[in-house]
Order: C-alpha cells, then sequence, then structure tokens
C-alpha cells in the first residue's frame, strides 16, 4: 500500500507491506486530517519514524469479530496493555506501555489502511458524514476540559489560540453558556469565530488577574505568559498545547495565587460523536483543503500556512 513515511524529520511517500498486527482490525481509511502535533513531528518536536496521522475515519474491512465488517469507524488513539498499574487504575490514556497511532511505536493514518484493536473502534452514525466524522478525535480533545473542569454558565472564560484546536475548543464551550472570550490573531480565525456569535478579544484587552478559567492553545511560551496573567487566584488553567522545549515559568507566583494548572490531551468520542449527529457542532467549517494521498506532500505544505484550518488526506 501507499503510505506517507517520516524520518530523520523529512517526509516521503513509499509502498509499504499493508498492516497486519495479530488480533487488531484491519481499517481501509477514508479520509485523515493534518494536526498541529503531525506538523510538529516533522518539524522533531517528538523522535518519531514510520506512518504519520492519527485523525481518521475508515472502514473495518477485516475483524475477528465479523459484525465490525464494512461499518465505518473512528479510533481511540491510545492502544494500553491493560495490565501495568495505570491501565489498572482506569488511566488508560496514560499506560506505561502504550502505543499511539502515527505518534508513538505505532504506525497511522496516512496510508491506504491501518490496525486498531476493536476496543478502540466507535461506529460513526449513518448521519455524519466522512467529512465530520475526521474531527471526531479532536473534537473530543476539546471536550476533555469539560471532563476535568467543572465550568459554569457564569464563569469568565478565556480561549488563547484559535487554530485548528482552538476553534472545537471555543465551538464546544460556547454551548455552555458561559462568559466566553477568544484571542485570534488571523483574520479567518476571527472571521469563523464570529460567524458562530462568539466574542473576540484583543491581547492588549485581556484583563489580568480576572479570568475564571483561561484555555491557552497555542502551545507558545506568549500565549502562556497572557494565560498566566490572565488567570485570577484560585483559577483553572489549562494547558490544551504541548511545547516544545523548556519555558520559563514563575512557579512561586503560581504558588502564591493558588493557581489549578490542568494538563489536557485526549478525550471521550462517543460526546463528540453526539455532538456532530446531532448538528450542534459541525466542523466541516474548518476545512481548508481536501488532498488525494499521492499529493500529500503538497497537503503538509499547506497545511503549515498560518491562514490554513484543516487540511484532509484522502487515499
Amino acid at each position: 500500500m501507499q503510505a506517507l513515511w517520516l524520518e530523520d524529520n523529512k517526509l516521503d511517500l513509499r509502498e509499504i507491506p499493508e498492516p497486519a498486527r495479530p488480533g487488531e482490525a484491519l481499517i481501509r481509511i477514508r479520509k485523515a486530517g493534518i494536526c498541529g502535533t503531525d506538523l510538529g513531528l516533522v518539524k522533531g518536536y517528538y523522535p518519531y519514524t514510520g506512518i504519520l496521522g492519527h485523525e481518521f475515519v475508515g472502514e473495518v474491512t477485516s475483524a475477528a469479530d465479523q459484525s465490525w465488517i464494512g461499518k465505518r469507524v473512528v479510533g481511540d488513539i491510545n492502544v494500553a496493555c491493560e495490565k501495568c498499574e495505570q491501565c489498572l487504575d482506569g488511566r488508560l490514556t496514560h499506560c506505561e506501555n502504550r502505543t499511539v497511532l502515527g505518534i508513538i511505536h505505532r504506525d497511522g493514518t496516512f496510508a491506504e489502511y491501518v490496525n486498531l484493536p476493536l476496543a478502540n473502534l466507535h461506529p460513526v452514525p449513518d448521519s455524519v458524514p466522512d467529512e465530520m466524522a475526521v474531527f471526531t478525535e479532536p473534537l473530543a480533545a476539546a471536550l476533555e476540559i469539560q471532563q476535568q473542569v467543572h465550568i459554569q454558565p457564569s464563569d469568565r472564560v478565556l480561549v488563547i489560540g484559535a487554530g485548528r484546536l482552538g476553534q472545537l475548543i471555543s465551538y464546544t464551550l460556547a454551548l455552555i453558556g458561559c462568559d466566553l472570550h477568544v484571542v485570534a490573531r488571523h483574520d479567518n480565525q476571527k472571521k469563523l469565530l464570529s460567524e458562530r456569535g462568539i466574542k473576540l478579544i484583543l491581547e492588549k484587552d485581556v484583563q489580568p488577574w480576572r479570568w475564571d478559567i483561561v484555555v491557552e492553545a497555542t502551545g507558545s511560551p506568549d500565549g502562556f505568559s497572557l494565560a498566566r496573567r490572565a488567570i485570577r487566584p484560585r483559577g483553572n488553567l489549562v494547558l490544551k498545547s504541548t511545547y516544545k522545549g523548556d519555558i520559563s515559568v514563575n512557579f512561586s507566583s503560581i504558588v502564591v495565587d493558588e493557581v489549578n494548572i490542568v494538563g489536557s490531551r485526549c478525550g471521550p468520542f462517543e460526546p463528540a460523536l453526539r455532538l456532530m449527529a446531532q448538528g450542534q457542532i459541525d466542523p466541516r467549517v474548518l476545512i481548508s483543503a481536501d488532498f488525494g494521498l499521492t499529493d500529500a506532500l503538497e497537503a503538509f505544505s499547506q497545511a503549515t500556512q498560518s491562514d490554513v484550518m484543516k487540511v484532509l488526506i484522502t487515499p
């Protein structure tokens, strides 16, 4: 099969054998999405060699349980051992021996086929087309914030960063009815938010020490610095992006202000699918382009541009 291979921070299309992990389903990829993590891996954010990609919708072509064959599915990206202490305590996404689709010791979805255990798969409702379903993983990641932090309609909530994930975070938080403001830099980001009635705020207008909940979704030192200034004492500061390298943090001030810092990563797929099936969130507005797998290198080039949102790859 064809696949987009990453090695030594370089991408190239290769012909490789069809995947065959014993005991796992074989899934034909229908669509896959490029995210910030993929772009970061190409830049060397984390050492990885193999097929990139973890956002996908596909069709099961082979499985031990025949009832799955032919179903459209999306899949949790963390494959757990279910034997270590973290797994036995119910923290499967923090499995000590986990593999992660297209990120850690497991080939990803920028290919014609991929393997995943049946336990990781979620059927896609008929009312959710492929162009929506491919957003399930990042939409689930956005919803994880509400799994971790209790957000009330009366809360003042600030989202810093309005890229691919920042948009989805903003859409999900807007459903709560909280006093939501978003810091966005690019015109297309602002346009997408304004069309949903989400309030924008300039960095210079962010009041310090006033916000109940701040979500930092830029992964940049400047974004963290703004988030730290904005959060009120005993507020919740949610870090939704990973950071390349180290950043300087005044932890003494965090202790004095008793700020709760919450790291946030993967989230629940079923609520994400329900939101799309019910029409409460339609992420298709974020699609900037859709390339064939043979044009995957061009797709990655376009995905790096600041005015581009989601770029899809269709094998």
